[in-house]
């Protein structure tokens, strides 16, 4: 099973962490699903994930003290393996674990997601409970001085160790059976524990062992640029950015890591910029917001993830979506520019603003993004053979708005303060 053949293009769907945190539930989950099977599914959006802490009892109640409470209650099998929190989750009742809502999940055409952390649960070590399909328990296979500094649920595997492998694939096997078909894992991407490097082996071999097409994601970064190659042999996307928020300086920040990241992304893998700050975020963290990003500077994030061709996943709650938002979601350029482009490259990048070129794999059409980071409207004008040698083009879509307009050797363009100016080329 090649990891590639179920992950050709970068995925796009919703992950529930930026509004709800750790307090996700079934009905959240049901609801967010279903308007986007009627909103967003006809341009893409696909993926339902669930993020952290699901299998948690008292997951945001001590908030804003814990966001994680240390050696809280959490719900697990008689393998040390975590299970959805039934009083969260009640589909999860009677061992069922996500299988029911992971049906109604692909009842709606949508795919189904979860969250896990790198490791084994303290507790299961605590207890030495077996590890099913070794000899070994779960107190052999942990280190307990290989812990996450931001989250107190798990210790990390031995990867050398007898039953560490296994421990793996009895996770995967639970989630093939449940119909997951996404995995973001956490705690891993930068390889700041020792063990994190060789779990991201046995991530892969646990989903080629479970027999299903498990798109594997790895958290938070920033990603070890030396280590591209291990991540694009073992994992569809990684983090190139430690959580991204609603911030002007966040977002600017990326065109430096885009450009790092430019010449690894290829068919099944995939470096992510990490989530859509979008919409109406941070109920679970206590207070909630609109995104603090300017409309324009929205734009430039959408614009350079797409052309980027970083994963979409919106932070926001659909369901809260405002039709500015939603337009933006909803553009079907920009997503083409997204799922069938290629070779895109930043060819500037200055105190000013950066450039970005790419080609469209099924039309053949060429696309072009400036993008402005002053604080004042900017305007330039494109030498499209010096961009593109060998091309000409007749025809312009300015993709904000879907205007087209004739064109020759130069195109003129003009940026809103810390906004894009993106066209499609013929």
């Amino acid at each position: 099973m090649n990891k590639n053949d179920f992950c050709k293009r970068p995925p796009m769907g919703w992950n529930s962490y930026d509004y709800f945190d750790t307090t996700v539930t079934e009905k959240d989950v049901r609801e967010n699903a279903e308007y986007i099977a009627a909103n967003l599914k006809e341009y893409g959006w696909e993926y339902v994930v669930i993020d952290i802490e699901w299998y948690s009892y008292d997951a945001g109640t001590q908030q804003p003290r814990y966001q994680y409470i240390p050696f809280g209650r959490s719900e697990m099998d008689e393998y040390g393996r975590l299970l959805p929190c039934p009083e969260r989750f009640p589909s999860s009742i009677g061992g069922k674990g996500f299988a029911p809502l992971a049906e109604y999940i692909h009842s709606l055409g949508l795919k189904f997601g979860i969250h896990i952390m790198r490791g084994i649960p303290r507790l299961a070590a605590h207890l030495h409970m077996p590890i099913l399909g070794s000899t070994q328990s779960a107190n052999e296979v942990a280190e307990p001085n290989n812990t996450c500094f931001w989250n107190p649920d798990m210790y990390g595997l031995r990867p050398n160790e007898p039953g560490s492998q296994e421990y793996y694939n009895s996770i995967f096997a639970l989630y093939a059976e449940w119909g997951v078909d996404f995995i973001k894992c956490d705690d891993i991407c930068r390889m700041d524990n020792p063990s994190a490097k060789e779990e991201i082996r046995m991530l892969h071999n646990a989903i080629e062992n479970c027999g299903r097409p498990i798109v594997l994601s790895l958290s938070p970064g920033p990603a070890i640029p030396t280590q591209a190659w291990w991540y694009e042999e073992y994992a569809n996307m990684w983090r190139i950015t430690d959580d991204l928020w609603d911030t002007w300086e966040l977002v600017h920040a990326m065109f430096e890591r885009c450009e790092v990241w430019q010449n690894h992304v290829s068919e099944g893998c995939f470096p992510d910029c990490d989530m859509l700050p979008f919409g109406r975020l941070g109920k679970g963290f206590g207070h909630e917001w609109n995104c603090r990003l300017t409309k324009e500077e929205q734009k430039t994030l959408m614009a350079l993830w797409c052309i980027f061709r970083s994963p979409l996943m919106l932070g926001a709650c659909p369901v809260l979506l405002d039709e500015d938002t939603l337009s933006l979601l909803t553009n079907r350029r920009l997503i083409a520019m997204q799922q069938e482009g290629f070779g895109a490259k930043q060819r500037e990048r200055d105190a000013s603003g950066a450039l970005w070129i790419s080609e469209n794999s099924v039309t053949g059409s060429c696309y072009v993004a400036c993008f402005n980071f002053r604080e004042e409207t900017a305007e330039r004008s494109l030498k499209l053979k010096k961009l593109f040698p060998g091309r000409s083009f007749t025809e312009a879509t300015d993709i904000f708005p879907d205007n087209t307009q004739s064109v020759g050797e130069t195109l003129s363009v003009t940026m809103g303060a810390h906004g894009p100016a993106v066209y499609e080329l013929r």
